[in-house]
């Protein structure tokens, strides 16, 4: 471990080198960077104010799906634990299971930005071996943020992957991924052909911009049965001040275009 500063820190971790970053504005603020990409923020202060636009579309997305109070919420991918432990102090009483391929990584989060919450845990395995271990029908919520450098592994993102997800969620679970891509967003229309192989419900949340065939950046996957939950997924986005748009019905279809699901090999 070595010292950048007084405060900021880089360490050597399982998948790389991780550094904890102060955020010169705001204490008890920090920056996650693994491998040198801006992987999280945390504000230990106040844990609902996330400073990365993807995350905050997370937390949008859960509390438009979701009925109000507490829920069981499984997290694939863990990095600083931000949506953690906004949903902590959103939904308190919620039962969230974290699952972090990294320990070193996990261990660094735990011990310099401790979780103030018993009921959350974390986990360390990979994130398929954890979802098919999950118990069918006991999971409201599953996360998947789950990277390898700046692209999902393959074994996460297949149709068998998907119907594990659909299988450990309750009725009227939804399933939200984290992706990035760049235009022709090829890897968003065939994640979201794969996930249309396991679910009635699906949708793609992105900067309007980027479903523009724009730049590069990241694309929430929503999934689910209800299509009520939908319906109010869109009216959530549409007040969004960061012009996100909300892909699904016919337009998911035109979306997709000629894109094949994804299985396992």
């Amino acid at each position: 471990m070595k010292r950048v500063s007084d405060r900021a820190l880089i360490v050597r971790v399982d998948t790389g080198t991780a550094e904890l970053i102060p955020d010169p504005d705001l204490p008890d603020a920090w920056l996650l960077r693994l491998n040198g990409t801006a992987q999280s923020h945390v504000n230990l202060n106040d844990p609902t104010l996330i400073a990365f636009d993807y995350i905050r579309r997370f937390a949008d997305v859960i509390d438009a799906v979701c009925p109000p109070g507490a829920l069981d919420v499984l997290h694939l991918g863990g990095g600083a634990m931000t949506l953690p432990r906004c949903l902590s102090a959103m939904r308190p009483g919620s039962g969230q299971r974290v699952v972090e391929l990294d320990r070193a990584l996990a261990d660094l989060v735990t011990t310099r930005l401790p979780l103030d919450d018993p009921d959350t845990e974390v986990i360390i395995a990979d994130a398929r071996a954890a979802l098919e271990a999950t118990d069918p029908a006991s999971t409201d919520v599953i996360v998947a943020d789950i990277f390898t450098g700046n692209k999902v592994p393959p074994h996460v993102s297949t149709v068998e992957f998907a119907q594990a997800a659909h299988r450990a969620l309750r009725p009227g679970g939804w399933y939200l991924a984290n992706i990035m891509d760049v235009a022709p967003l090829t890897v968003a229309r065939r994640q979201a052909a794969t996930l249309r192989e396991a679910f009635s419900q699906v949708a793609v949340v992105a900067d309007a911009a980027l479903l523009r065939g724009r730049g590069t950046g990241n694309l929430l996957m929503v999934a689910g049965d209800d299509p009520e939950g939908i319906r109010k997924l869109t009216r959530r986005i549409a007040a969004d001040p960061t012009r996100a748009r909300v892909e699904h019905g016919p337009r998911l279809a035109d979306f997709i275009r000629t894109a094949q699901p994804r299985r396992d090999e």
